[in-house]
């Protein structure tokens, strides 16, 4: 709990130096309702994320979910546009979302294949189902599908009870305290980090083995309809790429968080503040004239240098009996 809490702490240092070093460059970036309203960009980073989180401290890993937000995303547009009720529709996209994530969960469990090779095959399974729905729907090109009700598009707009604080940071709050509880305070996460750490002592303490994954991956499925929800009212219209974008920087977060790319180890807080560190990355390089092609780049390699130092970290021994053993060669030798 030190070294999480260690952990968690560097990271809101780094958060608070990144961030003073963009108004160091752009002096706008250090006015505090730029910063708040600024995150409905990236906030479905962080949303996504934690629920990622705990599929790889699990011992698995999901990434189709770029490809089930929009699916979600062009589903809903299909629906408002043929006239059915905004209530309705956002229940059943979010139906949706789970039924995609519980899928992934049951192609899993039965056939005994890797995660990484499932969630891929469905990452083109969804996005091709996507573009389908977006053809049938005439929604091809950036235009996607619009005309959602006023109601709908003002909430990625809207504050807290005049507060300056924007909806859908609020909502990021509240998934993060509900998946921090799940994950940190209750049984069911000393089962998930037991499922990662060694998945024969989970089935030897009879632990629903089979079960929790799809409790994991239906978790990831609405939190994907949920980030196209967000993403949707925030643009003001549905297309099929909308997630496209969204996995690398989730998984960056979820790894830069202290997920344990092997399983067994994660922090929910830490993943929030890693999402915001990520999405203020971007942030912070668009507002000084970066292109987005570099930022992806950045995050590409901040993930790459996370995973290396992960790796390096969990075979530190081995690094250290190596570099004994060349360094005494090199006495002998000299």
């Amino acid at each position: 709990m030190k070294l999480k809490l260690n952990w968690e702490s560097a990271l809101l240092a780094l958060l608070i130096v990144e961030i003073l070093l963009f108004g160091a460059l752009n002096p706008r970036m250090l006015d505090l309702n730029m910063l708040l309203f600024s995150t409905s960009d990236f906030i479905c980073i962080g949303i996504v994320a934690l629920p990622l989180t705990l599929v790889i401290i699990s011992g698995g890993i999901d990434i189709s979910l770029g490809s089930t937000i929009g699916l979600c995303a062009i589903a809903l547009g299909v629906m408002t546009q043929a006239g059915w009720p905004l209530w309705l529709a956002v229940s059943l996209t979010l139906l949706l979302g789970l039924l995609c994530g519980l899928f992934n969960a049951a192609l899993i469990h039965y056939t005994g294949i890797s995660p990484l090779v499932i969630t891929l095959g469905t990452l083109y399974l969804y996005g091709g189902g996507a573009l389908l729905l977006s053809g049938m729907a005439g929604a091809t090109g950036y235009e996607g599908i619009g005309g959602f009700p006023d109601s709908f598009t003002a909430f990625a707009n809207l504050t807290l009870a005049g507060l300056p604080l924007p909806l859908p940071l609020v909502l990021f709050a509240i998934i993060t305290f509900f998946f921090w509880l799940l994950t940190h305070r209750g049984r069911f996460g000393r089962h998930l980090f037991l499922l990662g750490q060694n998945p024969r002592a989970a089935r030897y303490a009879a632990l629903s083995v089979n079960g929790i994954p799809y409790v994991l991956y239906g978790l990831v499925g609405v939190a994907s309809a949920v980030a196209a929800l967000v993403m949707v009212s925030y643009f003001g219209s549905a297309r099929s790429d909308l997630g496209r974008d969204l996995l690398m920087p989730a998984l960056t977060a979820a790894v830069l968080g202290g997920a344990n790319i092997y399983g067994g180890s994660g922090s929910i807080l830490g993943t929030a503040l890693a999402a915001l560190l990520v999405g203020y990355l971007q942030q912070g390089l668009q507002m000084v004239g970066i292109p987005n092609q570099v930022s992806s780049a950045l995050s590409g390699a901040l993930l790459v240098v996370v995973v290396m130092g992960r790796s390096l970290s969990l075979h530190r021994e081995w690094v250290r009996a190596t570099w004994r053993r060349l360094f005494s060669h090199k006495t002998i030798g000299a």
